[in-house]
């Protein structure tokens, strides 16, 4: 299978900012949201763990917060930046505990699934 990466573009227009490298983050586990067709839940927008989100996402079925050794997952804590599928980002923005977005390492695609303005209603600052 040959697995073709997406163009790098922020949803700004401008080029991806890396997201995370310690924990190490994205889809392709290079730092960066980067996508492509094979990323069926689209780990798209860069965002800033809070310990809210964290409760919220393992309440709906997807602990981020425990380590998993075995496929070298460190466990995330509020602070961590990790990109997040952008349904689940939709969703916790839905159910009012989105957390912070780093708007220069959201990948364009998150575009499909979550409008520019909910995502700049949660931008990180600086």
């Amino acid at each position: 299978m040959n697995i073709r990466m997406e163009p790098s573009e922020n949803v700004l227009g401008g080029t991806l900012a890396p997201c995370s490298r310690d924990p190490l983050t994205g889809f392709f586990r290079d730092g960066h949201c980067n996508t492509c067709t094979e990323d069926t839940g689209s780990h798209t927008v860069c965002a800033v763990m809070t310990a809210e989100f964290l409760a919220y996402s393992k309440y709906v079925g997807n602990d981020l917060s425990t380590p998993r050794p075995e496929f070298r997952f460190p466990g995330l804590k509020p602070g961590d930046r990790w990109c997040l599928c952008a349904g689940r980002f939709l969703q916790a923005h839905d159910e009012g505990c989105a957390p912070r977005v780093d708007l220069a390492a959201t990948h364009a695609r998150a575009l499909e699934i979550v409008p520019l303005s909910v995502l700049r209603a949660h931008a990180a600052e600086g």
